[in-house]
C-alpha cells in the first residue's frame, strides 16, 4: 500500500512511452498499455523512487495554487494505489 511517506517507482516491467497517436503518456508493460491523463502523467513521472507521495503532493499543489492540498493528496494516493494494485507502481523505500 501506497503512503504518504512511500517513495513511488515505476515498476521494473514498465516503461513510460510518448503515444503520437493520441499525444499522451503511456505506461507500456509486457501485459498492457494505460494511457495517462495529463495530470496523471505528471504525478508518474515523479515516481522515481527519489520522492516522497508528500512531496510529490507538495509539488502538485504548488503547480495548482486553486487546489486543495488535502484533496490533491487524496487523489494522488487513490492513482498510486490503483497502478500499485496492477503492479505498475512499487514503494521504493
Amino acid at each position: 500500500m501506497i503512503s504518504t511517506e512511500s517513495r513511488p517507482r515505476l515498476a521494473a516491467k514498465a516503461r513510460l512511452r510518448h503515444d503520437r497517436r493520441s499525444d499522451r503518456l503511456m505506461i507500456l508493460c509486457p501485459e498492457t498499455g494505460l494511457e495517462l491523463s495529463p495530470t496523471a502523467a505528471e504525478v508518474v513521472r515523479l515516481c522515481n523512487g527519489l520522492h516522497t507521495v508528500a512531496e510529490i503532493v507538495e509539488r502538485l499543489t504548488g503547480t495548482y495554487p486553486g487546489a486543495e492540498r488535502a484533496t490533491v493528496e487524496r487523489e494522488v494516493l487513490q492513482l498510486l494505489n490503483s497502478l500499485a494494485d496492477r503492479c505498475l507502481i512499487e514503494d521504493q523505500s
